[in-house]
């Protein structure tokens, strides 16, 4: 089961966050900065899979942005990490190019 999705730029910016299950807000920024930190500190060579407390980070870059999703123990990862590319492809099918700038005015509008 998926338990966030979040999009974040090279900075370690938040660009969309969402979670599908309850966490607090104050829980939720903390658990951002570890998981930007972990993502944006990897090489390109180290796999995509990374096991975090008690679930585990799937991730793509793309370009300045990187789409993290967390999931269960449970859950397949190369399922995961197909579902992000097949996202990511939607989104630049319809915006015709995905950039920072442009989730940026998706967002904010």
């Amino acid at each position: 089961m998926i338990k966030f999705f979040l999009m974040v730029n090279k900075q370690g910016q938040t660009r969309l966050a969402r979670y599908y299950e309850h966490i607090e807000i104050n829980k939720r920024t903390m658990l951002e900065a570890e998981v930007i930190k972990n993502c944006l500190s990897r090489s390109k060579d180290q796999c995509s899979f990374i096991e975090y407390k008690d679930f585990k980070l799937v991730y793509r870059q793309y370009a300045a942005l990187f789409v993290v999703v967390g999931i269960n123990e449970t859950e397949n990862e190369m399922a995961v990490y197909e579902l992000i590319h097949n996202f990511v492809e939607v989104l630049d099918k319809y915006f015709s190019r995905v950039v920072s700038e442009t989730l940026n005015l998706l967002f904010l509008s």
